[in-house]
């Protein structure tokens, strides 16, 4: 009896990000330099201000497309970072603002939410 799951070969590595876009030929786009998820241009940590401000521009009339591109990004560099330094890399909290907490739809992992999901669950008496 034999397995196609131990014959097939392992899954290969995901396209590499190439958002944002470049605007002019001669700018080079503020990708992420991976593993270690720094802009290639800037050496800031990824996204950069600038990369931040051109994923903007570029999914203007598309929020949700941003939020899975954010999405996918967050995945993407919890796998890298933590393979690279599983001990003491960064926090998920702290990646997740880095990564998604900025986009549409979204709010700072820390705040609590407003409203009447707040309350304390009392049970019936």
């Amino acid at each position: 009896m034999s397995s196609l799951s131990t014959r097939a070969a392992p899954p290969l590595k995901g396209p590499a990000p190439n958002r944002p876009r470049s605007t002019r030929d001669e700018q080079k786009p503020h990708t992420p330099l991976r593993p270690m998820w720094f802009c290639r241009v800037d050496g800031q940590h990824w996204p950069c201000a600038e990369a931040k401000l051109r994923l903007r521009l570029e999914f203007e009339d598309n929020a949700p497309g941003l939020s899975i591109y954010l999405a996918g990004m967050f995945y993407e560099a919890t796998k890298d970072l933590y393979h690279l330094n599983p001990h003491d890399g960064p926090t998920p909290q702290a990646l997740y603002e880095r990564f998604v907490a900025w986009g549409p739809y979204r709010k700072s992992a820390a705040e609590p939410s407003e409203g009447p999901t707040t309350r304390r669950f009392r049970p019936p008496r």
